[in-house]
């Protein structure tokens, strides 16, 4: 028998939950003061032994093979975790210092703004000495979850992944002997990494990999009020986003087909002919990796997560808003596929027809998914004594 809760106890939970989520206090650093890695780890995760792990609800579901596509109480993909506090709190550092970059002008929060859902807000990123990337910068919420990055899937890990835009000439510029270089130059680097590295102070590549890969796998976005609702507090979603979330579901949007929840992902590839902008020719996306003709026109599927704070959307920024996007879905089958393109196109692009109404109440559900609770304090001092860069410059 399906256990009921009362009104009252389902806002203790949803106060309980809040409180679990929310972030602790992180000291400060003022510029030139020495800096201490912190021996605790990010809300949400807990110390067991020297590593942190998240500590969620969803550890208690079953997997999606259990559960079913779309399920509420649905268990998590694996995470990333176990890093130590002192590795996720130097990767935090890292990331904002823009001593990354070959010519010091960018950091990885460039292109992931902690103020734009860890993206960019563009269409096409930019790099160091202002040339266009070929796609947009994808949100890192949730990044620990995924098990291919990039929009390509090119790259298995974090720490694959981040060999790209630390080395592309058109992102961040830089080498590997000059970043190696100019972290040594750095006292406050090496006291740091001996401390993140039982004791090693030398700096080498991997560990600067490690961390990075640490602080970015603690980039937790599971609380938003959609999350409130799967754990049973159902007043956490107004009629409008409950609609959208029916809609999201059903068999005739097939949203969550793709868009799988919790993680709202399934992971995989999907060819669905979104339209370039500006006659731009067509991105050929996995299939220029793997060389496999049906995945022409193919990309990773995002997660929904924060959905409303990453726009434009797309690889290539096409779409402004997401009543945009959603309206794409809704246009026919292959109805933006460029001539002479014959797209394998994924089987879950259809024709659902659905109606102005329909396409609002899907936008208000994606709003519900918005959750920052878990937002990484920014430093306002980094080791190497550069200004911290977030955000285009």
């Amino acid at each position: 028998m399906e256990k009921r809760y009362s009104a009252r106890a389902l806002r203790r939970l949803a106060v309980a939950l809040c409180l679990l989520w929310l972030p602790l206090p992180a000291t400060v650093h003022a510029a030139g003061a020495e800096f201490s890695l912190k021996d605790y780890c990010p809300a949400g995760f807990q110390l067991n032994g020297e590593g942190c792990y998240l500590q969620s609800l969803y550890a208690s579901y079953d997997s999606l093979q259990d559960s079913g596509v779309g399920g509420l109480k649905t268990g998590l993909p694996e995470l990333r975790q176990g890093f130590s506090p002192r590795q996720i709190d130097l990767g935090r550092l890292l990331f904002f210092d823009p001593v990354l970059s070959g010519d010091h002008s960018m950091s990885c929060a460039s292109c992931h703004d902690p103020n734009k859902g860890f993206s960019d807000g563009r269409a096409l990123s930019v790099g160091s000495k202002g040339q266009l990337a070929k796609r947009s910068a994808p949100s890192l919420w949730n990044v620990g979850f995924l098990k291919r990055l990039f929009w390509d899937a090119r790259a298995s890990s974090l720490e694959e992944q981040m060999l790209g835009p630390l080395y592309d000439s058109h992102e961040m510029a830089n080498t590997p002997e000059q970043l190696l270089t100019d972290l040594r130059a750095s006292s406050a680097y090496r006291e740091l990494f001996a401390q993140a590295f039982n004791g090693d102070s030398s700096i080498q590549l991997d560990q600067v990999y490690t961390a990075i890969a640490a602080f970015e796998s603690s980039l937790i976005s599971l609380n938003s009020r959609y999350d409130l609702y799967a754990h049973g507090y159902h007043e956490a979603l107004n009629e409008a986003e409950i609609e959208g979330m029916n809609i999201f579901r059903s068999f005739v949007a097939r949203c969550a087909e793709c868009h799988t929840p919790p993680l709202f992902s399934h992971q995989q590839i999907a060819v669905i002919g979104t339209p370039e902008p500006n006659n731009r020719p067509l991105d050929p996306g996995v299939a220029a990796v793997t060389g496999d003709a049906s995945q022409r026109g193919g990309f990773k599927v995002p997660s929904l997560r924060n959905i409303a704070l990453t726009a434009p959307y797309m690889h290539s920024g096409r779409f402004a808003t997401l009543r945009e996007a959603a309206e794409f879905y809704t246009g026919g089958r292959g109805h933006a596929v460029p001539p002479g393109e014959k797209l394998s196109l994924h089987w879950h692009i259809w024709e659902p027809k659905l109606t102005g109404e329909e396409l609002d109440r899907l936008v208000d559900f994606m709003g519900a998914l918005t959750d920052e609770s878990f937002m990484p304090q920014i430093p306002a001092s980094v080791p190497s004594g550069l200004a911290p860069v977030v955000g285009v410059q």
